[in-house]
């Protein structure tokens, strides 16, 4: 009897999506890089977003799992999920890791962040035309943060080892960052929940700053007002995935 691959890949993809979820209840609590952890302790820096916005989290692990069970119930032998069920299981199997390597090396799980952000865009751009509930728009949500938080992870580590600038300086060039990978990905597949998560990460931004720090705040507002004009434009065109 002949294994067909589509079915471990979509099993792999519940597995890994299980051990992803679990993760959290099986490591210490992560809430920010701790001051021994960088030489520059980084204290509620800049371009993190305000608690609330974590929150996220609980939507992601959901829908995630729905989707994992959805495709194996309904789609194990889909071509176009198991083209982008691949980058998605290497997303997760290195998102399960991430908890418990955060807590113990920052310049590592900033290395890890971006292998899971870029592996769930690949996902993304995979994702099949149909079933777009299912699939793109979790998936989409999971990669629309994961492009926010790695750059968040990179301005902090790289403020904390002081490399070229300060913290402000890193805000400036990771909200940059996030915009220039959000709307690169965006113009390749107009998916509006993707937009839509950094947006809320940009608000988070927004929200943790306030006037203080009035430039970063109004640099992510200049964020939103470009990621909503993208969207906008991309559900004209009429290639938007569902927001």
């Amino acid at each position: 009897m002949l294994i067909d691959m589509k079915q471990i890949y979509a099993l792999l993809t519940l597995i890994f999506t299980a051990t992803f979820v679990i993760s959290p209840f099986l490591t210490a609590p992560f809430s920010g890089f701790q001051a021994d952890q960088l030489p520059i302790p980084q204290v509620d820096p800049p371009i993190q977003p305000a608690g609330y916005a974590f929150a996220i989290w609980g939507l992601i692990y959901g829908w995630l799992a729905v989707s994992a069970v959805y495709g194996i119930v309904k789609r194990a032998e889909d071509t176009a999920w198991d083209f982008a069920r691949k980058p998605l299981i290497l997303s997760l199997a290195v998102g399960t890791t991430w908890l418990s390597v955060a807590n113990a090396s920052a310049v590592w799980a900033t290395v890890l962040i971006f292998v899971m952000a870029i592996t769930a865009i690949i996902a993304l751009l995979r994702a099949p035309a149909t079933d777009l509930w299912w699939f793109a728009v979790s998936v989409g949500i999971y990669a629309g943060w994961l492009t926010a938080a790695s750059f968040v992870s990179l301005g902090s580590t790289a403020a904390g080892y002081g490399i070229l600038t300060d913290a402000m300086g890193w805000a400036y060039i990771g909200i940059t960052g996030a915009l220039v990978v959000t709307g690169i990905v965006m113009m390749r597949r107009a998916a509006a929940p993707y937009g839509l998560t950094v947006i809320w990460a940009l608000v988070g931004i927004i929200v943790g700053n306030g006037l203080t720090t009035w430039t970063v705040s109004a640099l992510a507002g200049i964020g939103i007002v470009i990621l909503l004009g993208l969207i906008a434009a991309t559900r004209a065109s009429g290639r938007s995935v569902p927001s």
